[in-house]
């Protein structure tokens, strides 16, 4: 078959400044034998100007609509919006960070559709590693810890209190919940700046290899009910790093140990975008991050590595160009079914939810993915 049409439309979320393609990646989809149609402007916000993909050989389009109409597959960093449901037809293949668990009207939107929906977030290689999370939740777990500085700082709503105290003066309780990407990533740059750091995990290998590398300058603990009520009540700063792939976040930290805080105290719920991991949290944007509950300062962006565009784009295109490689050289369907990694990727095909723990978090029956990728 030939290659497909890539389009990559400017992305549209509020404060969303990624776009989902460098023009290296365009270069390479080229190579592949695929045509590139990037939005004009659609780089603009992460520092690559139009004129970087024009010599990288994408034809740029002024327009979103066309980018959608004439595209055959369209790769996106979002989820998309409602104004974006109009783009939906039956054969297109959509390739974003979809989010459905906790977006279901967009679910609902791609199977009325008839779109083939593929998530970034649910590719997942034979070890349950997650390569298209990994980027943006190291990028998220860093982020989150110059953020929870930043808030703690009392002209900003904290408890005036810096992360790395003084000579003489006790640092910082950062309690980071989860030993995934992003809360390796969060535990290891608040230790950077010499904060004292507790990073929970029901996983014990997690915590070993955490132990193993860090050699005490950590505090790894076994995540149960009990540890985490006190060890929320004793932080200046709470990172919610809990995921479950594809499916909605477990609530893991409860009102009440929110009110058990101490005023002023910081709470980042990095699991906002796949429903929240902190029961008083509700989804924030860049332009109003935060919110206070119980005298406690709550940040719950759901697109935090927004804010970081340049180096968020190029993380993300790192991870991703190969898998849209083959979907451009393939198609959705053959790629799915030489790639197993990439088939747990694919969410909904031909009105169908084919990925079982989405399904589950939608409430849907799942069709099995084999059934719709056998020959007819």
């Amino acid at each position: 078959m030939d290659a497909l049409t890539v389009g990559v439309p400017t992305e549209v979320k509020a404060e969303e400044h990624r776009v989902a393609i460098t023009p290296d990646g365009v270069r390479e989809l080229l190579h592949a034998g695929a045509a590139v149609l990037v939005q004009s402007g659609a780089g603009a916000d992460s520092s690559i100007p139009d004129d970087d993909y024009r010599r990288a050989g994408a034809t740029i389009v002024t327009d979103a609509a066309e980018v959608w109409e004439r595209a055959d597959l369209v790769c996106k960093v979002k989820e998309p919006l409602e104004s974006e449901f109009v783009h939906f037809r039956d054969g297109l293949v959509l390739f974003t960070y979809l989010h459905l668990a906790a977006y279901p009207a967009v679910a609902d939107a791609l199977l009325d559709a008839g779109v083939t929906g593929i998530a970034y977030e649910t590719v997942q290689l034979p070890d349950g590693s997650l390569p298209l999370l990994a980027p943006m939740s190291e990028v998220a777990g860093r982020m989150s810890v110059q953020i929870g500085a930043h808030f703690l700082e009392r002209h900003n709503g904290g408890r005036g209190v810096l992360l790395g105290g003084a000579p003489g003066v006790r640092p910082a309780r950062v309690v980071v919940l989860g030993a995934g990407n992003v809360g390796w990533n969060a535990a290891w740059m608040a230790a950077g700046l010499e904060a004292e750091v507790d990073l929970l995990d029901k996983s014990i290998d997690r915590l070993r290899h955490v132990d193993q590398i860090q050699m005490g300058r950590i505090t790894t603990l076994s995540s149960n009910r009990g540890a985490v009520e006190r060890c929320v009540a004793e932080a200046d700063l709470v990172i919610g790093a809990v995921l479950v792939p594809g499916g909605r976040a477990p609530v893991v930290v409860s009102a009440d140990m929110v009110r058990s805080m101490r005023p002023g105290a910081v709470v980042i719920d990095i699991a906002i975008d796949q429903g929240g991991c902190v029961e008083t949290s509700h989804e924030t944007t860049h332009a109003a991050p935060t919110f206070l509950v119980h005298d406690v300062v709550h940040y719950a962006v759901g697109n935090m590595p927004g804010a970081v565009p340049h180096t968020s784009t190029h993380a993300l295109t790192n991870a991703t160009l190969p898998y849209l490689t083959e979907l451009a050289r393939r198609g959705a369907r053959d790629a799915a079914r030489r790639d197993p990694a990439l088939a747990c990727g694919v969410n909904t095909l031909g009105g169908h939810v084919v990925n079982p723990t989405v399904a589950d978090a939608l409430g849907r029956s799942a069709t099995p993915l084999d059934d719709l990728l056998s020959p007819r």
